[in-house]
């Protein structure tokens, strides 16, 4: 029964994390039609205007416990997506995917350092090799560096700190409340960016690349359609991954989650010819490595003796 949940599970994580790889290839395009703060208001007052009435027509608690700590937890998860969604217009999505994907290792390292979890030797290495994979992707020597090529690293670390928010500061709160408080302040930060510029009185800012620098667009067909079907999309992947946490334990859904890097990555190379050199395949397998090993050895050391 419990590896029947298992391979459930691996599929509806496996799912959920090939469609969000397949549609964040198209962020991209949607960049060359609007800003990073008009997609992600649009996106939240979407989703939120079709979550909340079937929240409430199903029943689901969507009023938090503690609105503080869930307010706490969304903030660093959005602004994680901010960084990740800002990054991916602009650099291979491989490489955006890789960084967000060391939020295991910044996750153990927070909560060694802060919150007084004791780690083993395994855990130790797993994270030295994550951060070796962390400078063979980023290469900070290299001529083509710059301060942006840090940005899918802080999301991995916002997105980790997240995690252990959930985990410390969460415990209870229905999933319904936790996807209802990120949207909200996902979409808060859109409007401080749109209100910004607004007030600013400039449609580009450039001091800030891109998806970063620009405000309010008129709508275009291509800018509302690209806008609609990522929300549609990541809807329907994130429910799949929020199913595959539902029925099997954390620590075995997680691993699983590494196929966005599969799926990114792969479609990036079929759409646009994207391929990570030699060492950056090498640096986001050791992420990977090290993600895999912390998480797998988490779930030994949490059972009983």
């Amino acid at each position: 029964m419990t590896s029947s949940r298992t391979l459930q599970a691996a599929l509806f994580a496996v799912t959920g994390m090939a469609l969000l790889g397949f549609i964040d290839n198209f962020v991209k395009l949607m960049a060359q039609e609007i800003g990073l703060w008009q997609f992600h208001l649009a996106r939240s007052v979407m989703v939120l205007a079709v979550l909340l009435p079937v929240a409430l027509a199903l029943g689901w608690q969507v009023r938090p416990n503690r609105i503080g700590a869930v307010a706490f937890r969304s903030f660093f998860v959005a602004t994680a997506m901010i960084f990740y969604f800002g990054a991916v217009a602009v650099l291979p999505i491989a490489q955006v995917g890789a960084g967000l994907f060391t939020a295991p290792i910044f996750v153990l390292v927070i909560s060694t350092l802060f919150y007084g979890m004791q780690i083993g030797p395994t855990r130790k290495l797993a994270v030295a090799l994550g951060f070796a994979g962390v400078l063979l992707l980023l290469r900070p020597d290299a001529g083509s560096f710059t301060a942006f090529s840090l940005i899918p690293v802080l999301a991995g670390l916002c997105y980790g700190y997240g995690a252990v928010c959930t985990r410390v500061y969460c415990e209870g709160e229905s999933t319904a409340a936790l996807v209802v408080g990120f949207f909200i302040v996902l979409g808060l930060w859109g409007l401080a960016g749109v209100v910004y510029f607004w007030a600013t009185g400039t449609i580009t800012d450039p001091r800030l690349d891109g998806f970063f620098g620009t405000g309010w667009q008129p709508w275009t067909q291509a800018g509302l359609f690209w806008t609609v079907a990522q929300g549609v999309v990541s809807v329907v992947g994130i429910s799949c991954l929020t199913r595959a946490y539902q029925i099997s334990e954390a620590s075995r859904v997680a691993v699983f989650e590494y196929a966005f890097l599969i799926s990114g990555g792969g479609w990036a190379y079929i759409l646009w010819g994207e391929a990570p050199d030699l060492l950056g395949f090498l640096g986001m397998g050791l992420i990977v490595l090290a993600g895999v090993v912390i998480l797998t050895r988490g779930e030994r050391d949490a059972q009983p003796a």
